[in-house]
C-alpha cells in the first residue's frame, strides 16, 4: 500500500486496487507515516527509497 502511495496514487485509487474503503487506506497511512519519521507522500517515497537502497545493498 506504502508503494502505491509514493507512486502518486490517490487513497481511492488504491482502494479500489486493494478492494478497501479509502478511509481504510488513509487510516494505514496515517498509523505509517509518524513510525517512518514523515509527514508527506513524497517523504514517502524518499525513505522507500532508502529503504530499498538499503535492502539492496549485500
Amino acid at each position: 500500500m506504502a508503494d502505491l502511495a509514493a507512486g502518486g496514487l490517490t487513497n481511492k485509487e488504491i482502494g479500489e486496487q486493494m478492494r478497501l474503503s479509502p478511509r481504510t487506506v488513509g487510516a494505514h497511512l496515517y498509523r505509517a507515516f509518524p513510525k517512518l519519521g514523515i509527514t508527506t507522500r513524497a517523504a514517502l517515497r524518499d525513505a522507500l527509497t532508502r529503504l530499498d537502497g538499503r535492502l539492496a545493498t549485500p
